[in-house]
Order: C-alpha cells, then structure tokens, then sequence
C-alpha cells in the first residue's frame, strides 16, 4: 500500500498569506497532496510542483475569496484562476451534505454530492465526509463507491468508526483519515493493522507537517529479516570495474546498501561513515562492488549497479534490517583491485565482489569489519531469499548462479 499525506488548505484555515505559509512548509516537509477551494490551484501551482485537489461546490464554480488580496503583481490575478486553473482531482461536500452545511437527504436520494461525483463527466474524484454521526457514516460508504478518494474527517476521533470504515471501504476506494496531528496521523495509518490510505492534516505547525510525513514513510518501509552467514572464502581476484553508489542523503554509522553477485544473496556492505587514516569520510557513499552485481531498490526488487544513475532511488538499510530509501545522486565507476567474498548460508553458497580496500566494510558479529580484514569463518550480515529474479522482479522459476 502506498500511503500520502494531504494538507488541507482552503479558506477555512486562514487567507492567503496563512495558507500560502502552510502550503509552503508542506511542500519544504514532501506531502503528496494540497487540498485547496478551487480558486486557488494555479497559486499553489506558482509555488512548487504538488498533487493538487480542490473543492468543487454543487454549482462547480469556485469559491472565490480574499480579492482584494489577490493583486499581487507575482500571483496569478484571480480573474484568470477559474479558467485557468486545473485540479488533479476535484472534490465534493464542502458546502454540501459532505460537511453538514445540507441536511441529508432521505436514503441519500438527490444527494448533490452524490449526483455530481456520478456524473460521467468525471467532474469529482473524490468526497469529503464529515463524520457526525452514524448516518454521516453511511454516507461515506455510499459515497466511496464511485470516490476514488473519501476523505473522512471526525469531530472526536473516539468516536469516529474509522475501523468500520477500513473494513468496509478499504478495497473500494483510497480512504483519507482527518488529522490534525502526527501523532493522529500514525493511528489512522496502523488501524486495524492495515491503516487509512492517507491522512489529510490539518496544521499549521511545520513540525506536525514535517513528523507526518515521516511517520507516512516509515509506514512504507520494510523491515528485512537479515542473517548471519559463516564467510568461507576471501581471495583476491584480478581488476574490474568498481562501482561507488553516491547518495543525496546521508548515511547513519550503521546503515549501508544490500549488494551481491546473486540475487537470492546480498551482502550488508557499510556505508562509508567511519573515518580512516587514509580517506575522510563520506557518509553518503557506499562502495557497492563491481558492475555486475545487484543492489536492492526500495519495491523489494534489484538493479544491476551498472545501470544505476542519478535520480534512481536504491535501498538503505542498517544492521537490524530496518529500510528507507536514498536518491542516487552520481555513481562512479573506476577500475580497482578486487576480492571474492564467499559465505554460505542455509546449506546454500553466495558470493559478491568487494573492492580490496580497507574503506570498506562489511557487518559482522564483532561489528564492522574490513574486507582486508575479512577471513574464513567470520559470520556476516546478509539478507537471503530463495527466490530466483528476472530484471529484477521476483519469478517462479529455476535459475543457477554460479
């Protein structure tokens, strides 16, 4: 499941200058989405590149505020808004019988909100329900069979029936959950062990903006059941092609990339964190080994180091097995003096290139460790699957590497 965090925007936070103020902490925080009126999508546009959703009223007009404070000369005039503007997804209720402005109709016929996200003019994507009561609930799971978005918001989340609705819409629709707070938000995503598709925060706090988006990555993140295997051969081999993985983000001393010459293999190689006599450190590299091998990416698959460039994305990891994901901001590859590392694990043999350099390391039960220094019989940290790979995606099939 792929979790976003939506920041809700519109005029009921505040004017321009106090929305403009929290649409541009969360752009700086990484959300995935801006709920705004309609008025307001090409302003949003001018300041960052964001999924944009916005309000759509019965009427499909926008809602049209703050006009005198629309004459900056650098902002969109808010004459050429409405025509110009274009959601990625428009949303009904606000307004409407969504957040209780209309009274529900009986049985939900002639709902307006209904009717115009049925419209086969696709002119709504989604439904904002706030959740008054049971009734308000219903409406909801009537909505969210044509939403490809529900967003639910709740007055007191003890009485929200956010499990019910997890169970009974979660397959139908991306279900978004109200927060106002990170804390709030890391409920909504571990309900019922499977959690909301999405948060839509209501804050202006950078720091809540900023922690929400952390807690939506860690719910994405796998933790990886690594093991120990008995190294039963180092030796040096001849020159080859060595690639160095440099990242836009700093590595932490015990994180490092998965790395091997077999896919069902992968070798914990440390991230150069540690100082040395001979070479500062660098934090943000890993020497991964030579053009051949794998590398763990963040969807569970692998690449080949060869064809990793800037602006890919590759798997951290640390000791323990706990994941997130770094952007490949340049890869070097130089030819270098190498060792063959064998290990066996499960009754089964793999192997994996290593520069022959004391800069790089490998996990081990005494903790880091050199390959130079690397020698029969020590245990190392790797994460091992029976599985075979093509391209790699993981396949039911029969492959030998040897």
């Amino acid at each position: 499941m792929t979790r976003s965090v939506w920041l809700k925007a519109d005029d009921t936070v505040g004017d321009w200058e106090t929305r403009k103020r929290r649409i541009t902490a969360g752009l700086e925080a990484g959300v995935d989405w801006v709920l705004v009126d309609e008025a307001d999508v090409d302003r949003v546009r001018s300041l960052g590149d964001v999924s944009v959703a916005a309000f759509r009223t019965d009427s499909g007009t926008a809602l049209i505020d703050d006009v005198e404070e629309d004459t900056d000369a650098d902002e969109t005039p808010i004459d050429d808004v409405d025509a110009e503007g274009e959601a990625d997804a428009y949303i009904v209720g606000k307004k409407g019988e969504g957040d209780g402005t209309a009274d529900l109709p009986p049985d939900f016929a002639g709902s307006a909100d209904l009717t115009t996200l049925r419209r086969e003019d696709d002119r709504a994507q989604g439904a904002y329900v706030r959740i008054f009561s049971e009734d308000y609930e219903a409406f909801a799971e009537e909505a969210a069979q044509d939403a490809e978005y529900t967003i639910v918001v709740g007055e007191d989340w003890t009485i929200i029936p956010l499990e019910n609705l997890i169970a009974r819409i979660g397959e139908e629709t991306d279900l978004i959950a109200g927060v106002t707070t990170a804390e709030e938000a890391k409920t909504a995503f571990e309900t019922l062990e499977l959690g909301a598709d999405g948060v839509l925060l209501d804050s202006d706090d950078p720091d809540e903006i900023r922690k929400t988006v952390e807690i939506r990555d860690e719910a994405e993140r796998e933790t990886l059941d690594l093991q120990w295997a008995e190294v039963t051969a180092v030796e040096r081999t001849g020159m080859a092609d060595r690639v160095c993985v440099d990242t836009g983000n700093l590595m932490e001393h015990d994180e490092g990339m998965l790395v091997g010459s077999m896919s069902r293999g992968l070798f914990f190689v440390h991230a150069e964190t540690a100082e040395s006599p001979y070479v500062a450190s660098r934090p943000f590299r890993v020497n991964a080994g030579a053009v051949h091998a794998y590398v763990r990416t963040p969807d569970g698959g692998t690449k080949y180091l060869s064809e990793l460039k800037s602006g890919d994305e590759v798997q951290v990891v640390d000791s323990e097995g706990k994941t997130r994901e770094a952007v490949v901001g340049r890869v070097k590859i130089e030819k270098r003096p190498m060792f063959r590392i064998e290990a066996e694990v499960d009754g089964d043999r793999v192997e994996t290139l290593l520069q022959n350099a004391e800069t790089i390391k490998v996990h081990t039960r005494e903790g880091r460790k050199a390959v130079t220094d690397l020698e029969a019989g020590d245990e190392v940290r790797l994460y091992y699957e029976q599985t075979a790979r093509h391209f790699g995606e993981a396949v039911e099939e029969s492959i030998i590497e040897k």
